[in-house]
């Protein structure tokens, strides 16, 4: 459990708890709480409101990000291998450099940047060396006006696309700021339900209110997860370009049985 986790959860318990024990104390001094309890109930309803709405806000913020860079990780997979096969229709010595450089890619993405995604993501070096390649070999097909030019540059603008949603979706959508205000209202609100549970309660309420600190505590838990779409528990893995590099690099070795690919099993150059 990170940080946050752990701040966020002892923040709804201790208001919890603070409520309770203020809830305690002053039943103790109430003589008569009719008119109490319905001033009461007054404060804490737009205060339940005010909550659940910034709660839901939150969460559609976060999880719109997470599709976002979901939708972006199958894109860039598919794209690269999109670009394996059109290059299937270059001219040699293109054809190879190409296939090459997107097996390379594929595995540079997978071995070295995905590490990165879960530090909040930025751009592999490894992984840009291939795509600094791919232009280069675009640039010598486009000397000798050949028909792929424009299919490989448009397959490899949607590959960079991707790769840049994918980088800028790892860091948080949600600012710090309004995360901790929003645990700061939900734990506002807890501690409020249990300073106004009513002086004749039963257990009933106790497991109501627990309940419901429980549920304002998972949802707090879960924005903070799927903010961070390439480290939480429900992270997004790299299995899809997992799948694409070992697909292409099974096609490389067939299309090109006596050539060595210029990278090794991590995608790092070993040759020039």
């Amino acid at each position: 459990m990170s940080m946050n986790m752990t701040i966020t959860v002892v923040a709804i318990a201790t208001a919890l708890a603070v409520g309770l024990i203020a809830n305690h104390l002053r039943r103790r001094r109430l003589t008569d709480d009719d008119d109490d309890e319905a001033s009461v109930s007054d404060l804490i309803s737009p205060l339940e409101t005010l909550a659940v709405l910034l709660v839901a806000f939150v969460i559609v913020v976060a999880a719109e990000s997470y599709g976002a860079a979901a939708t972006a990780v199958q894109a860039e997979a598919s794209r690269v291998d999109q670009l394996y096969e059109v290059a299937d229709y270059a001219p040699e010595p293109q054809r190879e450099r190409l296939q090459a450089s997107a097996v390379c890619y594929s595995r540079a993405i997978r071995a070295a940047e995905w590490p990165l995604m879960a530090e909040g993501g930025a751009k592999s070096p490894v992984a840009s060396v291939w795509s600094t390649d791919f232009r280069k070999h675009f640039k010598e097909l486009a000397h000798k006006g050949d028909a792929t030019f424009s299919l490989l540059v448009e397959a490899d603008d949607e590959r960079s696309k991707a790769r840049q949603t994918r980088i800028s979706e790892a860091s948080p959508a949600i600012p710090s700021f309004v995360y901790w205000f929003m645990v700061v209202a939900l734990a506002a609100t807890v501690g409020a339900f249990a300073f106004g549970l009513p002086r004749r309660r039963g257990p009933s309420h106790f497991i109501l209110l627990c309940v419901l600190a429980a549920l304002f505590t998972g949802s707090l838990l879960l924005i903070e997860d799927i903010d961070t779409p390439f480290s939480g528990r429900i992270r997004i893995t790299n299995e899809a370009m997992r799948e694409t590099a070992e697909d292409i690099s099974e096609d490389f070795a067939t299309d090109h049985p006596t050539s060595t690919l210029p990278c090794d099993a991590g995608g790092k150059r070993t040759a020039t």
